[in-house]
């Protein structure tokens, strides 16, 4: 599926740019070598950031 249209960057991308280090979607665009266009796709890759980081919470306890 793809999150970014505008740059055609798919979920699991996104998922290896967090993995990667990316803490912002921002670092998602840089990850992938591209910007923002429309940045429609922000939203969810904030969510998808954040979801990453409650899993990881939730691992270490």
């Amino acid at each position: 599926m793809y999150v970014c249209n505008c740059n055609g960057i798919r979920e699991r991308e996104v998922r290896a740019a967090i993995d990667a280090g990316a803490t912002r979607p921002a670092d998602v665009f840089r990850h992938k070598g591209c910007q923002a266009q429309c940045a429609k796709c922000v939203c969810e890759m904030r969510q998808m950031i954040q979801d990453n980081r409650q899993a990881l919470a939730y691992a270490a306890e």
